[in-house]
Formats: structure tokens, sequence, C-alpha cells
């Protein structure tokens, strides 16, 4: 008998709580913007092309990895080769003119010891040795600038990363600058473009709604607005980075502003109309409302009411 009666008293105390009036107050709500990001590199450079010449080899392609100071491709300029030729023949025939301008130097030491030239020619003989070593010394330091540039046909990359693109083929015409791959590396980030009449709302350090179920923080926003968008970078802990250019859904708070707020349970459909029970001083009383959009708050559905109440007022639960 203890039992039931305790029991009924349990019922009628959950009856009673339920029965309670909830008060309505305005309520802050955040207004989101739904856009998307578009997942990028935070280093995107490009490996480019030092001298001008024919690329004989292209050892990677879009997807690879690869390591800073990594050869991923050659350029070869065939004229380098002959001028470097050309620079040996003129140093061989400059050594033997050397050798011969050698001899007569030493036998003009030779003969002034005896007092048969004199020191006018010995020194035209000198000089003539001096002029001789000098060019060859210029034609080795072009040969360097020559042998450096052949080795500056190497194309290495940057840094660490992945190859996003390779605008050009093995067998193509290259010109010092041009890029022959596009590494991209550093991690990846969200970068959003937001239609300008947004720009003033947003801050950085705000949180972002990902769609991928994740949170990301603002970190950047651009000071330049191009075509009537804000460009904007959102930082995303363990952001997939497997398709570089892939668009995320995101969602933005881009302002708030204040709303009645009931919970979905108080509200009732009858004949297409929805109603909500007010607490007045002469009972319960059914208001015809317009409801908006949905919000969960501390794991409880509420429904905006757009008209039919106001604040202060106290709805209970309809139990008919």
């Amino acid at each position: 008998m203890r039992f039931y009666l305790t029991l009924v008293l349990s019922i009628l105390a959950a009856s009673l709580a339920q029965a309670e009036p909830l008060t309505l107050t305005l309520q802050r709500i955040i207004e989101w913007k739904a856009v998307y990001g578009v997942v990028e590199t935070r280093d995107r450079v490009p490996a480019r092309a030092r001298i001008s010449g024919t690329i004989i080899e292209l050892t990677v392609s879009e997807g690879d990895k690869v390591m800073a100071g990594q050869r991923i491709a050659m350029i070869k300029d065939q004229k380098m080769a002959f001028q470097l030729a050309a620079m040996d023949a003129q140093i061989s025939a400059l050594n033997a003119r050397l050798k011969t301008a050698d001899e007569d130097l030493v036998r003009g030491e030779e003969l002034i010891i005896r007092g048969t030239i004199t020191k006018q020619r010995l020194s035209q003989l000198q000089a003539g040795v001096d002029v001789l070593k000098g060019e060859i010394a210029a034609l080795h330091s072009q040969q360097q600038v020559i042998e450096q540039s052949v080795s500056e046909g190497e194309v290495l990359a940057p840094g660490d990363g992945i190859v996003l693109s390779v605008p050009t083929a093995k067998g193509s015409v290259a010109t010092p600058g041009e890029p022959i791959a596009v590494i991209g590396g550093g991690g990846v980030f969200l970068r959003l473009s937001i239609p300008e009449r947004h720009s003033a709302s947003l801050q950085e350090g705000s949180e972002i709604a990902i769609g991928e179920g994740k949170t990301g923080l603002l970190v950047r926003i651009y000071p330049q607005i191009e075509n009537g968008r804000v460009l904007a970078d959102v930082e995303v802990a363990d952001l997939d980075g497997r398709f570089i250019g892939r668009r995320v859904p995101v969602r933005l708070p881009v302002g708030e502003r204040q709303a009645l707020l009931v919970p979905v349970d108080m509200v009732t459909l009858r004949g297409g109309i929805d109603f909500v029970t007010v607490q007045t001083a002469q009972g319960p009383l059914q208001r015809s409302v317009v409801l908006g959009a949905g919000v969960t708050r501390d794991s409880i559905e509420w429904v905006e009411v757009l008209s039919g109440l106001s604040a202060d007022d106290k709805v209970v639960a309809d139990h008919d």
C-alpha cells in the first residue's frame, strides 16, 4: 500500500511539474550564412626554370609528394655545350702560344746577361707572357659561368609538399622564370569567399561550423574586396587535404537578433494551424501562432514564434 501511494505521489508531482507555466522572454539567436570553403595549401610556390632551353627530363606529375631540394626536371641548352667546346679550343691555342712565349722569355733572360738584348726587349717578352696568362684566366672564368648556368638547368623543389600542377611537358622549350611545377605545402586550410554585405559582421577568432561535423577558427579576414566578395581563412584541425580545391559547406555567424522561443512539445497542430496554450487570469487559453525555424539548445528542441505571442506570456503544455 505504501508503494502504490509513493507511485501516485510521484506521478502527481510530475504532472504538476509539467503543468508549471513557462514565462517567455526574448532570446538571442545567431543568424548563420551558408557558404562554401575551398581547401587550400598554406604555401603555393612554383618551381621555376632558371635558364632557357629544352626540358629533357621531367620526373613528377600531379599528386606526387616531393622534398625540398629534390630534382624534378632538367633543362638543357645545347648552345652552352658548343660554347664550352669553343672555349676549350681557345684555351688550348693560348696555352701553345704561352709555351712559346715562356721559352722566348727564358732565352731573353740568358741573352740579357750576355748583353745581347736590352732590358726593354726583356720587358716586352715578360708582358707577352702576362697577357697570355690573363687571357687564359679570363676564358676559365667564362667557362665557370657557363658551367654554373648548365648546373642551373636542374629544376629543384622549393620545399616539402605535393605537386599541384605541371603546366609543361617533357620536350617543350622553357624560358627563365617559367613555372615547371607548382608545389603546395605547409598544411591546409579553408579559404572562404563571402558576400561583402556580411563583411562588417565578421570577426577574427570567431568559431565556424564546418559541414563535416567539425568546427574551425576564423584566423584572417583580407581587407581587399574583389568582385563584391571578401576572402577569409579558417583553420580546421585534421582537415582532409587529399584533394586541394575541394569545396566544403560552412556556416558563418553573420549577425544576431532577438526572438521568442517555445519548446516544440508545447505546440499543438489542429486543422493545419499551430496553437500554443497560454496561462491567463481566466485559465488556460489556446492561441494560434505562426512559427519560424527550429533551434536546438541544451538538447531541447525549440521553435521560434513569429506572431501570436509576446514576451512575459506564460505558456503551458497542452494535455487535451
